[in-house]
């Protein structure tokens, strides 16, 4: 094998493994929500999303004919700062909700007050995290991790979005969860730590998580 096929394989794999780590919410970053973790399996949602999850054995969605989507909080109670405004998390929370609401109403009854058929979703966005984005392999390159230095000094490289969620379904009659889903998600990239976030940029994140919540199954 040449050094220039060694070279290629060798960015590959660490891009692959790069992906693999970073796709789910590590332990560290749980937020206390949810009463337990350690029943949570790794999974893959409808939209093929690497997901951690807990299903009560047995449930059946045909059970229940209408959904309540409480308005997501923040857990714990988020610090707003110059790049993520008040205004930007409520507007995330807000979007959240309509979206998860608009892709249910496919399948259930939306509703305001829970019934002994109604499933209630509760959601928790755990953290929204803004941060210059690691260095990519090919930057170990004297060079290029110069350039790379001189751009994150200056405040001109992008900045990652990742939004964390942890969300539960209870059953209406009983209050108690059936299901149970840790996720992590990664928006648009901002052009800089100066550019301030909005819910634009997170949307289709926020899209895709409404849409595996209506084709959600056990």
């Amino acid at each position: 094998m040449t050094i220039k096929l060694l070279a290629s394989f060798a960015v590959t794999t660490s891009l692959l493994l790069a992906g693999c780590s970073s796709s789910t919410t590590k332990p560290e970053q749980y937020s206390g929500f949810l009463s337990d973790y350690s029943i949570l399996k790794p999974a893959t949602s409808a939209s093929g999303a690497p997901v951690l999850r807990w299903v009560k054995p047995g449930l059946d969605l045909n059970h229940y004919s209408s959904v309540l989507v409480e308005k997501p909080q923040f857990y714990p109670k988020p610090t707003p700062t110059d790049q993520v405004s008040q205004k930007s998390l409520n507007d995330i929370s807000d979007y959240l909700q309509q979206a998860m609401q608009r892709e249910l109403a496919g399948r259930l009854r939306i509703v305001t007050q829970p019934d002994a058929d109604t499933l209630v979703l509760r959601s928790a966005i755990t953290a929204v995290d803004v941060s210059a984005e690691g260095l990519k392999f090919y930057e170990v390159i004297p060079i290029a991790l110069v350039l790379a230095a001189a751009n994150t000094a200056a405040g001109t490289r992008d900045e990652s979005t990742d939004i964390y969620v942890e969300m539960q379904a209870l059953d209406g009659a009983t209050s108690k969860p059936v299901a149970e889903i840790v996720r992590k998600g990664t928006g648009l990239s901002l052009e800089n730590d100066s550019t301030q976030l909005t819910v634009k940029d997170l949307k289709p994140v926020l899209d895709v998580w409404a849409k595996d919540a209506r084709n959600f199954k056990p």
